[in-house]
């Protein structure tokens, strides 16, 4: 479990690029997120399942490396905003990057919105 959670932190930049801030991101001690990184202590239940809610990670993943790390489905969508996000050298990466992780934490209704939102630009930009 010790590598995933790095895993964790490393593809998360904005949060996670040092173990202080992810653990200020997750609220728990720096300290725990050491040991646990390191392996001398496994995190708890209710640290395993906050890890899972603020990083959108399959517990399961996380617990056994089972399975996908994210508990979303690989469309075509996906996929390419998946190659986006393991290039940093694509223009507006950390903006982009931010957009997608905050995008796959809504509600399904309310990625309904954004989509009709964008489909609608990318409509009217065509017109241009």
């Amino acid at each position: 479990m010790k590598d995933r959670i790095k895993k964790i932190r490393n593809s998360i930049p904005e949060y996670g690029k040092t173990q202080e801030s992810f653990a200020k991101y997750l609220g728990i001690s720096k300290s725990n997120l050491s040991s646990y990184e390191a392996g001398r202590r496994t995190p708890s239940d209710a640290v395993i399942q906050l890890i899972c809610q603020k990083c959108n990670v399959r517990e399961d993943w996380l617990r056994t490396g089972q399975g996908d790390m994210y508990d979303i489905p690989l469309d075509d969508t996906a996929i390419a905003a998946s190659n986006i996000l393991e290039n940093e050298d694509v223009p507006f990466y950390d903006t982009i990057k931010r957009i997608i992780q905050i995008y796959e934490k809504l509600d399904s209704d309310a990625q309904d919105v954004i989509n009709k939102e964008i489909e609608d630009f990318l409509e009217n930009a065509k017109k241009k």
